[in-house]
């Protein structure tokens, strides 16, 4: 049987197809539209983009609580926390904590911790930077710091931990890297393999190659380690204990004052530098502070700036000697007469304390193990 309106039902049915393809193209659009737009709410999945958050790319997110996100393309904020599952290339601002899948190139900021993949710009956090891959910009944190590979600064409060990097560490406590292209600086105790610059700590320095770590204790593979016996212009005798790399080291000492009878027991700390070094000869030049006690009232404070040619007898003995330049500061009756015979080139009388300028000399023996 043949349909007398078949050409009308062909425009329905060509009507119905147009109407259908706008529809589909409209939420096409509609779900386009998701991966660009404004993403607010309180806390996952109280927001703008409900449970399908984790999905979704954002241009600006905000949140009064935490927000959850695929990935970030803007700036977020959240009162507690941003949790991108993915990248994050804007700003990242969090109360307490961001926490970033993969890589994050903008910077972050948390009020206790940042955590994230790697990263390609500054991470700022009350607490600790944790990036589990490759750094290439700057971690700064209250307590600690730590990254695979670093490409930039670490500043912490204590603590600094890197696998290996080209920058710097900088550590109110600790910094540790297996290798190091950069300067290590820090309040206690820098650990490092193989360093490439400067190590400098308030009291130990710890690899298996530095030439030039800075601090009282430097415990190198590669460097040199000796023992001293030594006398100066007020004799005084210290057995001093000098560790560092090919050029610097470091000086902790004790000894006893053959002079005087009350303030009698001595103490010396400082840093040297090796130059002009061959087979039979080198100049070792010294920084030290040292000081007599009785441990009773009163007190004997030197600072000696020290030129010591040294000659090697053999690889494990070398004798040394040569002027000092000193400065003394006493209020003690045995620390005024300590050096009276020697040359001054200015001194400062106060009421109950002299400060003393002169020139001095000192010797000795090392043994270098």
């Amino acid at each position: 049987m043949i349909n007398k309106n078949y050409p009308f039902n062909d425009l329905l049915i060509l009507r119905n197809l147009v109407l259908l393809s706008l529809l589909c193209a409209g939420f096409s659009g509609f779900a386009q539209s998701r991966s660009n737009k404004i993403h607010f709410g309180l806390i996952y999945p109280l927001s703008s983009n409900g449970v399908h958050a984790p999905l979704d790319t954002n241009n600006v997110s905000i949140h009064l609580l935490a927000g959850v996100s695929s990935v970030e393309k803007g700036v977020a904020f959240a009162g507690l926390a941003n949790i991108v599952l993915n990248h994050a290339d804007g700003p990242q601002f969090a109360g307490f904590a961001n926490h970033i899948g993969k890589k994050a190139t903008g910077p972050l900021f948390a009020g206790f911790a940042n955590v994230y993949g790697k990263g390609g710009s500054v991470a700022l956090a009350g607490f600790a930077n944790v990036a589990r891959g490759e750094v290439k910009g700057t971690q700064f944190a209250g307590f600690a710091n730590i990254a695979k590979n670093l490409k930039g600064g670490q500043f912490a409060g204590f603590a600094n931990i890197a696998a290996n990097g080209r920058a710097s560490q900088f550590a109110g406590f600790i910094n540790v890297a297996k290798d190091i292209k950069g300067t290590q600086i820090a309040g206690f105790i820098n650990v490092a393999r193989k360093v490439k610059g400067a190590q400098l700590a308030g009291f130990i320095n710890v690899a298996d190659s530095s030439d030039c770590p800075i601090g009282i204790l430097n415990f190198v593979k590669n460097g040199e380690k000796s023992l001293g016996l030594s006398i100066d212009e007020s004799q005084t005798t210290m057995l001093t204990f000098r560790s560092g790399g090919k050029v610097l080291y470091g000086i902790l000492g004790i000894g006893y004052n053959l002079k005087n009878k009350k303030a009698v027991y001595a103490a010396e700390a400082g840093f040297g530098a090796h130059f002009f070094p061959s087979n039979i000869f080198r100049l070792n030049v010294e920084l030290t502070a040292s000081h007599l006690e009785d441990f009773k009232a009163g007190d004997y404070f030197k600072s000696s700036f020290k030129v010591l040619p040294a000659f090697k007898l053999g690889k494990h003995l070398e004798i040394f000697g040569g002027p000092s330049f000193n400065y003394t500061s006493t209020n003690t009756a045995e620390g005024k007469l300590l050096h009276m015979q020697h040359l001054h080139s200015w001194q400062n009388k106060g009421s109950d304390r002299l400060q003393r300028l002169y020139i001095g000399y000192g010797g000795g023996v090392h043994v270098i193990f």
